[in-house]
């Protein structure tokens, strides 16, 4: 799940064989307060279209960006049709950002058993410093918790995504709305 201060977006990372039953649930999911919802699907692609989902989001060992974007262009669907990229490093945030990346997310952050195998944590100033030298949203990963997050939106990051932090809640609603007020 992904909150954004810009929009407040909700976007589900499911892992689901049953990625048509992952989708109906996300976009009925309280989360979304009735706002619309964008799905993007997780490395996809042919899920993404046979689902008529919003975008993708590729992870790195994903279909490369500049493959995936003509897949997409020519089945006519690239002027609405979001995707998204993970970045780890830098370089390669530069590089998601050049290829055409609509957004990309960037991490670990700070220190997650989600992320370890991304290596160590990047830390905020190296947010920082991808959202200076990339002019499409970041939205930070891995370790972001309720009292870290402010710290990931003042380095830059348009958003956070995060799975304990969802994973761990009693109330996501209450998650959800408490993100919203510090994203204000």
């Amino acid at each position: 799940m992904a909150a954004s201060g810009a929009e407040s977006e909700p976007w589900s990372h499911e892992r689901s064989p049953n990625s048509g039953e992952a989708l109906q649930r996300a976009v009925k999911s309280p989360a979304s307060n009735g706002a619309p919802v964008r799905i993007l699907v997780n490395g996809r692609l042919d899920v993404a279209f046979s689902e008529r989902a919003g975008g993708i989001h590729l992870g790195e060992t994903s279909l490369p960006l500049p493959e995936t974007k003509r897949f997409i262009k020519n089945r006519g669907e690239l002027e609405d049709f979001v995707i998204g990229v993970s970045c780890h490093s830098w370089e390669a945030a530069k590089s998601a950002a050049s290829d055409g990346a609509d957004y990309l997310f960037f991490g670990p952050v700070f220190t997650t058993p989600w992320k370890a195998a991304f290596g160590a944590p990047q830390g905020l100033e190296r947010l920082r410093e991808v959202c200076r030298a990339v002019s499409i949203p970041v939205v930070a990963i891995g370790g972001i918790t309720l009292a870290n997050a402010p710290d990931c939106l003042a380095a830059g990051s348009s958003g956070i995504a995060a799975i304990r932090l969802f994973q761990n809640a009693q109330d996501i609603s209450s998650v959800v709305q408490s993100l919203r007020k510090q994203a204000r």
